[in-house]
């Protein structure tokens, strides 16, 4: 079943892996950007993952792939509710052989099993083996708890820049080196679902497949395209947000169908904590069950008022009524090509910034593109949104219009590291 209007919280590494794993918006876990090597705070020990939720519920967890929570001791996947890990502590750029970076700007990018480092560095040669690692991990995992109930998170590193691919797939398509990379895992896809077909689980497994964020456009022949939709990576418009999605249990979802239901990754985690029976957390999260709209039952809506998209340093830049239809973009600064095109292999066109001077509001029913603003035409939709944007602020702030949220926490710290709220400057 594919779900076209699915949504991540952050168009950004660290903040959209955040959301997707604690069921809350990046920013009330203190998560913020992309965090990299020099980072001492990631996920805090008090937050509750998707992991943890599937261990209270007697499942083996495991993961491989990119983490991007956190690389120090306190922050790993092994101590946050999974059995088992393997993969790298955050993105693949940020490594020493990054085109675009001076030198010493990075350190060597290590491997990481199970909550220690298992090779110091990544080489480019080692790169062309990530997706075939992560893909043998997922599926020994799966023939290692094949009689017990298993939870796993496999977090591809590629499709981001820089990109490489195994020898095995490496020159076989029209579409150069992305075309290449998309290709491999799609046969890490297809690895995934033989196993599970091999052991007589696919009825019993629900299988989601979908990316932290959108394209980045600026890599040109390296990145996807996100049209129709608006902008990429790094927006909180349409092509920023909105991303694949295609969901699979044979049986309980209906094959072949299409969702257009606005959906975010924030409702994952109540909505599969009701399918096992799990309790959700005693703190406040922002998903909500949706597990009516993903199984198509008649009459079924989406619970929430409305969405909050924020972004940079808790930015709130657009929110979203909860049947999906009304978008109102806030005034902030956002990063556009201009109809300019992208990079060539592997090096980046420059973005500009430009600014949204006042609010605009799209029916994304009608105009999904985000061409048109017609809040002249529709005063009362502003004023409900403008509305819910003031109970977003006071729940959780917003930099924009200095406002500071009762329900945001901090995130886990080691020592060294100072409160963000003196670090306005993170990225």
């Amino acid at each position: 079943m594919r779900f076209t209007n699915f949504h991540v919280a952050q168009a950004v590494c660290s903040a959209s892996r955040a959301a997707l794993l604690t069921g809350c918006y990046s920013n009330r876990v203190g998560i913020h950007g992309a965090l990299g090597p020099n980072s001492n705070h990631g996920i805090h020990a008090a937050e509750t993952t998707l992991a943890e939720i599937f261990k209270s519920r007697g499942y083996a967890t495991g993961m491989a792939g990119k983490w991007h929570l956190g690389h120090r001791e306190p922050f790993l996947p092994n101590r946050h509710g999974f059995d088992e890990s393997f993969g790298l502590p955050y993105s693949n750029d940020m490594w020493p052989h990054h085109p675009e970076a001076k030198p010493g700007t990075y350190p060597k990018l290590p491997l990481y099993e199970n909550g220690r480092v298992i090779d110091n560095e990544i080489t480019p040669e080692k790169q062309t083996q990530l997706t075939t690692w992560y893909t043998e991990r997922a599926v020994r995992f799966i023939e290692k708890n094949k009689d017990r109930p298993f939870f796993f998170y496999l977090a591809h590193s590629m499709p981001h820049v820089p990109l490489f691919v195994s020898d095995k797939f490496k020159g076989k398509t029209a579409r150069g080196l992305f075309g290449d990379v998309i290709s491999e895992i799609d046969w890490s896809v297809g690895e995934v679902m033989r196993t599970l077909e091999k052991h007589g689980l696919e009825r019993d497994t629900l299988i989601i497949f979908t990316s932290d964020n959108g394209p980045w456009l600026s890599y040109g022949d390296h990145a996807g395209s996100a049209l129709p939709h608006r902008e990429g990576k790094g927006t909180a418009w349409e092509g920023g947000t909105r991303v694949p999605c295609v969901m699979r249990w044979p049986g309980k979802l209906p094959a072949g169908a299409a969702s257009d239901d606005y959906v975010m990754t924030i409702d994952l985690l109540p909505t599969l904590a009701g399918r096992i029976g799990a309790a959700l957390p005693t703190h406040p999260i922002d998903g909500l069950d949706v597990w009516p709209l993903l199984s198509r039952q008649p009459g079924a809506r989406n619970p929430h008022e409305g969405y909050g998209n924020w972004y940079a340093q808790n930015e709130l830049q657009a929110v979203v009524s909860g049947d999906g239809e009304w978008k109102l973009v806030l005034p902030h600064r956002y990063r556009t090509l201009g109809g300019k095109p992208g990079g060539k292999e592997g090096i980046p066109a420059k973005y500009e910034q430009v600014s949204l001077a006042a609010p605009a509001l799209y029916n994304l029913r009608t105009d999904r593109s985000e061409t048109t603003d017609v809040a002249a035409a529709h005063p009362a939709v502003v004023a409900r949104l403008q509305a819910f944007a003031e109970k977003c602020r006071a729940d959780l702030g917003d930099s924009l219009t200095k406002r500071t949220g009762a329900g945001s926490r901090e995130p886990g710290r080691v020592e060294g590291e100072a409160s963000p709220k003196k670090k306005q400057k993170r990225t």
